[in-house]
């Protein structure tokens, strides 16, 4: 697959797998519709693919907004006059139990990784189907194939984000669309450090410790994980699995499908 000339919508493009992914397909030909709330990073990256020669359309957004996301791709459609990709993947983090969470942070989170990725499905799905070609990418992670203590609220929002890719695949399918959901495992970007952290899974409840110790499990580079993800798009994968952490998890999770937290538990412990 050429990405010369195509157009592809990235959110979350202002640091990590959204920026690194944006540059890798402006060095592949592609022109780039890139929205963030972090106007600062999304004007770095607005930046790096204009030094390459492409033509770039930043904006912030919440992608929690219906509106401001449709204002976006009516935007994206003026400006390119198509869409070839979209690739949800904004995204935030809470670490707490469900006992203790509060009402604020399920909205939150909710609101951007979920509502999020419909926003921008649903955005721009009708201008995919109608051409019967193009690929919507959407961002889950390997916290949407397994649930871990403290973690439940983000795993109800990438359970979730899995659940309604795959069922929108089926639905897809003869149409000539491409659907693929992405499963990261340990990246190394600023989604720790960013999250709205009270406990770990370990019982801590130092953000500084928990930080520290992500970035020594987290192993794959935001540059990797786009080209992993480049490759999946390239090869129209169902589901895209990122590092090698996540095909370990997806395997155990297969074979012990109710045990997998005793030995995740144990080594994260460890």
């Amino acid at each position: 697959m050429s990405f010369e000339g195509k157009v592809a919508v990235i959110t979350g493009a202002a640091s990590g797998i959204g920026r690194a992914l944006s540059i890798a397909l402006a060095r592949r030909g592609a022109d780039l519709a890139i929205a963030d709330l972090d106007e600062r990073g999304l004007e770095e990256t607005r930046g790096a693919i204009e030094n390459l020669g492409r033509r770039v359309l930043a904006q912030k957004l919440d992608v929690a907004d219906r509106a401001g996301f449709e204002a976006f791709r009516d935007d994206t459609l003026e400006r390119f006059g198509r869409a070839d990709i979209v690739v949800n993947n904004a995204g935030v983090a809470v670490a707490d139990t469900i006992l203790e969470s509060r009402y604020e942070d399920w909205e939150w989170i909710v609101g951007i990784n979920f509502w999020g990725v419909v926003h921008g499905t649903k955005a721009f799905l009708p201008h995919f189907v109608e051409r019967g070609s193009g690929s919507i990418v959407n961002v889950s992670s390997v916290f949407g194939l397994v649930a871990v203590p403290t973690q439940g609220l983000y795993n109800a929002t990438k359970f979730a984000v899995r659940g309604m890719t795959e069922a929108l695949r089926h639905e897809l399918e003869g149409t000539g669309v491409h659907v693929a959901c992405v499963h990261p495992g340990g990246i190394d970007t600023r989604i720790a450090a960013n999250a709205r952290f009270y406990q770990g899974p370990t019982g801590l409840r130092d953000q500084k410790e928990s930080v520290a110790n992500f970035k020594r499990i987290a192993r794959t580079s935001p540059e990797k994980a786009a080209e992993i993800i480049i490759r999946g798009i390239e090869r129209k994968e169902p589901r895209i699995l990122i590092g090698a952490d996540a095909r370990l998890i997806d395997w155990v999770q297969r074979v012990l499908p109710r045990r997998y937290w005793e030995l995740m538990g144990r080594g994260m412990r460890a």
